[in-house]
């Protein structure tokens, strides 16, 4: 019989970060999961394609209110995990996940 885990909390992850107010948005990455596809560099300039290793990866774990939109847009355009997406965008103030979100209920949908 398999154990029910508890979700993951975003706020669990990583440091703190720069204070909230300044930057209340917070990047989760599956990187163990991207494959290179490199949509999310063409949605945002927070996101760079390696050309070395073919991964993406953030500029910036935690992204202001000017940078929401197209952070956002890279995690909605990310085709990993059969379209679920490896780009988890925050809400530091709430924990809840903003985009993907697949299950349209702001928990964190990492597959850790």
């Amino acid at each position: 019989m398999s154990e029910e885990r508890e979700p993951v909390k975003p706020s669990d992850l990583g440091g703190e970060g720069p204070p909230v107010e300044e930057k209340p948005y917070k990047i989760v990455f599956e990187a163990n999961k991207c494959f290179g596809a490199g949509r999310c560099a063409e949605a945002s300039d927070n996101w760079e394609l390696d050309l070395d290793t073919g991964l993406a990866r953030p500029k910036s774990y935690y992204v202001a209110e000017d940078e929401l939109a197209e952070n956002v847009r890279a995690a909605e355009l990310c085709p990993a995990k059969k379209d679920q997406g490896i780009i988890h965008v925050v809400d530091r103030r709430t924990d809840e996940e903003i985009a993907p979100d697949p299950h349209g209920d702001g928990t964190l949908s990492v597959d850790w």
